[in-house]
């Protein structure tokens, strides 16, 4: 297994990501460190990196390096974006970091940002039309695509950090110079001839700090109960009354808002203003938050070089094995289960009626389902709920995830889980808590036609006759399955409270 390091050094804070590359062209991240060094701060004078952000900075570089070699990283991958790409210091800046930290740093092109920054999203998110927005210190990222190829992109040379110099000796208040910084991207917008050809239902997503401290503010407030970032949806009239609110404040008060970083503080409402002025182009309903940009990028085209030719075709499938692989679970038997899930789940679809989309959900459930092995095999159906919550999976929606874990948790003793559902019933409908107790049953019993892991159930076939489901397994070459079927009838009882028929299984 490899090591690798990516460093992000952005006009207003420099981040360390290490990686673990798995076989297969899979990875996982195992450690981070992020420092606020504000590079592009008061450079809109003279154009030069001032000497006090490059010590901040090379004292981050160094900390850096210290964390790196602590852990062996093998290769380590380091990015500087607008601050370094601008300043007519960059070569003695790179040449003291290069000397001082032993750290080569590449400087990107605007092209260059824009395609990690898509690969990135693209590879993390099942969104397959969509505009990016990506909000730095120093820059604002436009970027479209469509049947997810890339199709233009642009690079404002303003961001957070520079709109905020630019306009801090303006004597108005803090409305009336949010309104000036939405005014004056908007002029830089109609320049941009492309955005007039993006089409109506095109998905906004926002990439960058200040997108990811908007969704945590949102789901404070909304008291959002699943924490994660990326792929979460936000409308639009929300965040107009989270602006509207904010661009009133001075400072002293927006650094009390809960859920913003307090280094941040005094960026946030430029940052705002940029998306304001970016959202009142278009008729967007929702802006969609990705926790991946510019450092996932580098890290598929790395880990997953096929990525540099076209785009994961399945994005949900890569995350799933990715921690099917972290996670050391028997692929094979997963599939199988999977497999098995499937069949019974399309052989019964007269009884539950369910929606296709729940085949997405009994997906991660089935192929996650004994990822809590690797805490204990005692309620391990616990533990993997608690995996599926929390692996941060990649092209899915949160209900979906939340679904798959209660699914999991429900294929042994079901009711240990269920009042934990309770927790997230904002997010559920009575159709999911039903659906997950349908699931449940099929996933149990999927598992046990698989209970000896040797992949003897091939078949199902389903007969529902009166009062009773009749199951007749199929077994290789005429093998012994009396196992899996004794195993699989110990869910008689369960599906008969969820189905309401008897369970009889050949």
């Amino acid at each position: 297994m490899e090591k690798i390091a990516i460093i992000d050094i952005g006009s207003n804070s420099a981040r360390l990501v290490l990686v673990n590359v798995l076989d297969g062209g899979y990875f996982v991240v195992f450690d981070e460190l992020k420092e606020t060094v504000r590079l592009g701060q008061d450079m809109d004078w003279d154009g030069f990196i001032k000497p006090q952000r490059i010590a901040q900075t090379i004292k981050t570089l160094t900390m850096f390096r210290r964390l790196c070699d602590a852990n062996k990283v093998d290769k380590i991958f380091a990015y500087a974006t607008a601050a370094v790409r601008r300043a007519k210091n960059q070569k003695s800046f790179l040449d003291e970091v290069a000397m001082t930290c032993g750290i080569k740093i590449k400087v990107l092109t605007p092209e260059e940002q824009a395609m990690l920054v898509y690969q990135g999203v693209i590879n993390s998110m099942d969104i397959p039309k969509g505009l990016i927005m990506e909000m730095g210190g120093g820059s604002t990222n436009l970027i479209y695509y469509n049947r997810r190829n890339l199709i233009h992109f642009e690079t404002l040379p303003f961001g957070a950090v520079t709109l905020t110099d630019l306009f801090k000796n303006d004597s108005s208040t803090p409305q009336e110079r949010a309104k000036k910084i939405e005014d004056f991207i908007g002029e830089q917008l109609e320049k941009i001839t492309w955005l007039d050809s993006v089409e109506p239902d095109t998905a906004f997503v926002g990439v960058g700090g200040s997108f990811r401290n908007l969704g945590r503010i949102s789901r404070l407030i909304r008291k959002y109960p699943f924490n994660m970032t990326h792929n979460y949806e936000l409308p639009v009239s929300e965040f107009e009354t989270i602006y509207n609110t904010i661009k009133k404040l001075d400072l002293n008060s927006t650094v009390k808002i809960k859920g913003l970083s307090s280094s941040r503080a005094d960026i946030f409402p430029s940052a705002l203003a940029v998306m304001k002025a970016v959202l009142s182009k278009f008729t967007f309903e929702k802006i969609t938050i990705s926790g991946c940009g510019l450092r996932e990028g580098a890290m598929f085209r790395y880990a997953v070089p096929g990525v540099n030719e076209r785009p994961l075709s399945d994005v949900l499938g890569h995350s799933l094995y990715t921690q099917m692989k972290y996670h050391d679970l028997n692929i094979d038997h997963a599939e199988h289960v999977y497999n098995l899930s499937i069949q019974l789940f399309k052989q019964l679809k007269v009884l539950h009626k369910m929606p296709r989309v729940y085949v997405r959900v009994l997906k991660i459930a089935a192929l996650m389902h004994d990822s809590g092995m690797r805490i204990k095999f005692y309620n391990h159906q616990l533990h993997s709920a608690y995996i599926i919550l929390n692996s941060n999976l990649y092209g899915v929606p949160h209900k979906d995830i939340v679904v798959a874990a209660f699914v999991a948790a429900g294929h042994r003793k079901a009711e240990n889980a269920r009042e934990e559902i309770i927790k997230y019933k904002d997010m559920l409908t009575t159709e999911d808590v039903e659906a997950i107790k349908k699931l449940s049953v099929i996933l149990r019993i999927a598992e046990s036609f698989d209970r000896s892991q040797s992949g003897v159930v091939t078949g199902i076939n389903c007969d529902v006759l009166g009062d009773s489901v009749i199951v007749k397994t199929e077994c290789e070459n005429g093998g012994d399955c009396a196992l899996e079927v004794k195993d699989a009838m110990g869910a008689a009882a369960e599906f008969k409270a969820a189905y309401g028929k008897n369970l009889e299984i050949l």
